[in-house]
């Protein structure tokens, strides 16, 4: 843990109070309203030194600690991804600062492009496992040997279950499946989509797993959950771009909200 995540932690329980947090969830596309839902403190990103900029249209640079459904949470409004700075560890402090704050958990959510003809735009996928087929790293240089992390589990089986769980107890179908992490900011070609298909992959996008490597790393149990935005390239005609993912992301994200308030609330 850093010097400098302990001391934002400092600051954030200052603000936001010193009881221990719970669990932290990153917002993805379509899920920013739901940290306006917390009853807490908003601390921009701003006034923390060495936060991201969160600099993607559709994500809110800001961090919101208290209850959502009677569970103390740190709810992050928007993420750094690698093809915006080039840096595959952007995430690293404000997890570290998660950590510090006393959470033993996270949970990931995303936009994603399905490779699996049976989970459709407006659908939700569980990961499962994925695969990092970017290659990249976000502990490249950590000096110590915590660097050498296994990910045999890395999606903790009893936050899927629980996942589950309170997918089943909202109506709501869960598929489960690989995801795949492509650099961006460019969309696949349908040739890496192929590839990405035999290698196994059920969806593909551009962030989640550098921050399931960290929180690891970090020794927080994490789960994700992507919204399927859109079929992905060379599976459907329909013409892939960002603006189209903000489009389609709050058809999933409705659900997925429903999803996360009935998991917290067996967790309160």
């Amino acid at each position: 843990m850093s010097r400098n995540a302990e001391e934002l932690a400092a600051l954030v329980r200052a603000r936001a109070g010193a009881e221990p947090v719970r669990l932290g969830l990153v917002l993805g596309s379509g899920l920013g309203h739901l940290a306006g839902a917390v009853e807490g403190v908003a601390v921009p990103y701003a006034d923390l030194p060495g936060f991201p900029h969160a600099g993607v249209s559709g994500h809110s640079p800001t961090l919101v600690v208290g209850r959502l459904e009677g569970v103390r949470v740190a709810v992050f409004g928007g993420r750094a991804h690698y093809y915006e700075t080039g840096d595959p560890a952007a995430m690293r402090l404000p997890l570290e600062v998660l950590k510090a704050l006393g959470a033993e958990a996270l949970i990931l959510t995303n936009a994603a492009g399905s490779l699996d003809p049976g989970i459709r735009p407006g659908e939700l996928m569980l990961l499962s496992d994925h695969i990092n087929f970017s290659g990249l790293n976000p502990l490249i240089g950590e000096p110590t040997d915590a660097r050498f992390v296994p990910m045999t589990d890395a999606h903790d089986p009893a936050l899927r279950a629980a996942l589950r769980a309170a997918a089943a107890a909202e109506g709501i179908a869960l598929a489960e499946g690989v995801y795949a992490w492509y650099s961006g900011p460019s969309f696949e070609t349908p040739a890496e989509i192929r590839a990405i298909r035999t290698l196994g992959a059920d969806a593909v996008g551009m962030s989640t797993v550098p921050e399931v490597i960290l929180a690891r790393f970090l020794g927080l149990r994490v789960a994700a959950i992507s919204t399927v935005t859109n079929m992905a390239a060379g599976l459907s005609e329909e013409r892939i771009s960002h603006e189209h993912t903000k489009a389609m992301a709050p058809l999933g994200a409705a659900k997925l909200e429903r999803i996360l308030r009935a998991f917290l609330r067996a967790m309160a």
